[in-house]
Formats: C-alpha cells, sequence, structure tokens
C-alpha cells in the first residue's frame, strides 16, 4: 500500500539532495564564511544557503505550506502544514572539518503531528528517513537497498549504551542527576546532535539525551526514532520534539530514564 505521505518524502529526498550538493562543497572550504550569531552560536554560508534553497523549494512545489527554520523567520501558510529544516545541526563541527554533521528535514501536518521525517549526514554517505505509519529506513555505504531500521531490545539501564551532546547539564542544578545517570549505564559516548538519536533509531545506542533543544533540530529526527520503534520525548516526559529537550531511547528504558532526570 502507497504511503499517504509518498509525495511529500520524494519532495524531502529532493530537498536533502540539494543540500548535500550545497554543504560538501562548503565542507573544509578555504573560504568558509562563519559568523556568530546573537545567541554566540555559528552559522557558516552554507546554513544560510541550504536554508533558501529550503524555502525557494518548497515556495514552488507546495506554496501553501509554511516553512520554519534556523536561520529565518518562520513563513506561515495557508494548508496548516509546514516544513521544519536545520540546514546544518552540528554547525560546530561543520566549520570545524569534523565530518559529523546533517540536514535534518521535518514536516508537520496541521493536526501538529510529525508525518515526514529525514536527517542526511553526506560526509558520513548515511541518510535516515522515515513517515508517520510508513516504518524508518536508513541508507547506506556498501548497500544497494535501505535498511529498516529497529531499536535495541536492550531493558536494563545497566546493560545501555547512552549518547549525548554536552557533558554539562541545564539547568546546572541538576547536573547531579545527569552525572547519577552516566555512572549507571553500561557505556557513554559523545556522539553528538542528531547523531546521537539516530544510533537510538538503528539500535546501535539504547538511550540520547540532550537537555537543551529547538524544534528545528530534532523534528525530522524524532519520526525517524519512533518509526524505528522508539520513544522520543522531552525531559519532561512528555511526547514530542517541542519540549525545549529531547530524551530518545528504545523505549523499554525510558521511564528509567525520565525518572533519573527529573
Amino acid at each position: 500500500m502507497t504511503s499517504p505521505y509518498a509525495d511529500d518524502l520524494a519532495l524531502a529526498h529532493r530537498l536533502a539532495d540539494a543540500a548535500d550538493a550545497i554543504t560538501m562543497a562548503r565542507f573544509n572550504a578555504r573560504d568558509l564564511v562563519v559568523e556568530t550569531k546573537p545567541d554566540l552560536t555559528p552559522v557558516s554560508d552554507a546554513d544560510t544557503a541550504v536554508e533558501r534553497m529550503v524555502r525557494e523549494t518548497v515556495a514552488g512545489s507546495r506554496p501553501d505550506d509554511g516553512v520554519l527554520g534556523e536561520e529565518e523567520a518562520e513563513l506561515v501558510g495557508t494548508s496548516g502544514r509546514r516544513w521544519i529544516v536545520d540546514p546544518v545541526d552540528g554547525t560546530k563541527n561543520f566549520v570545524r572539518g569534523v565530518p559529523v554533521w546533517a540536514t535534518v528535514i521535518g514536516l508537520q501536518d496541521g493536526e501538529g503531528r510529525m508525518v515526514v521525517g529525514l536527517v542526511s549526514a553526506p560526509a558520513l554517505a548515511r541518510r535516515w528517513w522515515a513517515t508517520l505509519g510508513g516504518g524508518a529506513f536508513v541508507s547506506e555505504p556498501g548497500s544497494s537497498q535501505p535498511r529498516r531500521l529497529q531499536v535495541s531490545r536492550v531493558h536494563d539501564l545497566g546493560d545501555a549504551s547512552l549518547g549525548y551532546s554536552e557533558v554539562r547539564w541545564v539547568p546546572e542544578a541538576n547536573q547531579h542527576r545527569w552525572d547519577a545517570l552516566l555512572r549507571s549505564v553500561w557505556r557513554v559516548r559523545g556522539y553528538g546532535d542528531f547523531y546521537s538519536h539516530v544510533l537510538v533509531a538503528e539500535g546501535a545506542v539504547d538511550v540520547a539525551c540532550e537537555p537543551e533543544l529547538n524544534l528545528y533540530d530534532v523534528a525530522g529526527v524524532s519520526l525517524v526514532v519512533t518509526e524505528a520503534g522508539g520513544r522520543f520525548t522531552g525531559v519532561d516526559g512528555v511526547d514530542g520534539p517541542d519540549r525545549g529537550s529531547g530524551v530518545s531511547t528504545n523505549g523499554l528504558l525510558h521511564d528509567a530514564v525520565i525518572a533519573a532526570l527529573r
């Protein structure tokens, strides 16, 4: 049965193909322009070029849809749907020549549900995607067909592998809870940004936590996790990518992780 979001997923792939061409041409470029935004985070000319391309392409292909991105003001459409994009998730890696960065694309319907999610990491030669009710997949080197994703079955924190972006927790008053959680699991690695979460979807990592997030950081990522059988919530335990923080797990560990952080 054809997914009702097949055309939207195809557009997301086209957006990702164009984004990959832009970002790979600028990755490690000697003339890369990097500026500092008011929140003191970096933005490169690749970030702005990708977001501009997404806005122009959506305007041409889905003129009634809105666009929410990291670099420009939200464009509100008339359809109730909006495309949510982080042009380069992991800009700090990108500008330093570390290949762990991605373009993250999500489509939210008029009911607020994420219905398409795509994460493209061209420097890693990997792309993850999902549609609501259609499962989650990854394309990877050495394989001509995408692989369907399934989270792990680890059910004890003592056996769990945890990925994170920042070792410092926010708010600082809860640092002791974060430190205790890190000590309670089997393995801890700082994969960073989108990567920890999609590794949860792959079943390679069991838990990923970030204390501060924007919707555009994880709108597309969250659907990949949930369609792989996992769960994505804020630190408050409420489902969805819009909680200002992010915890993804295989589902079996979720309540224990939230209890540890709260």
